[in-house]
């Protein structure tokens, strides 16, 4: 049973119980009508269980949205774990004087993490990012190419700010096929990495 035929069944149970409830105090009410005391007594059950179904609503509700907060969190803290390894990574491979099968290969895993987490702008821009490291370690070396290095990964940086801070001005509407694209290149251009 999915999430919305249950929300639609408790939905369901709760008004045929309202409206049972309803015609039993109305019933209840009539029949009390020549004393006043006891019909007040029946008012006084309404508000109660009218008060402990709001309640119950309420409360419900908040409880959603604080496990959808808490999830987000969470979701949010591995971004950012993943997008700060991705840049230690780049410091180690650009501080080295020689590039490492190792380094390679940590940078295929992140990128394949990137996959799970990151934003389509930032897998986009991480491709462009891929692309030129690709151009730059032909000769198994960062070290002489700071200036184009450090232009792709300022580029690559600021798509992850605005992923990490939910702000990206630009917002663009991508496809699941878009995205997937995106991940294939971004696989295919990080497998295309070779050190001379």
């Amino acid at each position: 049973m999915n999430n919305y035929t249950k929300k639609l069944l408790y939905l369901l149970l709760t008004f045929i119980t309202l409206i049972a409830g309803y015609a039993y105090l109305r019933y209840a009410y009539k029949v009390t009508d020549s004393t006043p005391f006891t019909q007040e007594i029946v008012l006084i059950i309404l508000g109660t269980i009218a008060t402990v179904f709001i309640t119950a609503l309420l409360l419900n509700k908040q409880t959603e949205v604080e496990i959808e907060k808490e999830q987000n969190i969470k979701f949010l803290d591995l971004k950012a774990a993943t997008y700060e390894r991705l840049l230690d990574l780049m410091e180690n491979m650009s501080e080295q004087s020689l590039l490492t099968d190792k380094e390679i290969t940590k940078l295929r895993f992140v990128t394949h993490r990137l996959a799970i987490f990151a934003s389509p702008a930032v897998l986009n821009e991480y491709n462009n990012f891929l692309k030129v490291l690709s151009v730059l370690s032909k000769d198994g070396t960062l070290s002489n190419d700071d200036q184009q290095l450090g232009e792709a990964l300022g580029k690559l940086t600021i798509q992850i700010r605005f992923d990490l801070l939910n702000e990206n001005p630009q917002q663009k509407i991508y496809t699941a096929e878009q995205i997937k694209r995106m991940i294939k290149k971004n696989s295919d251009s990080s497998s295309s990495i070779n050190i001379d």
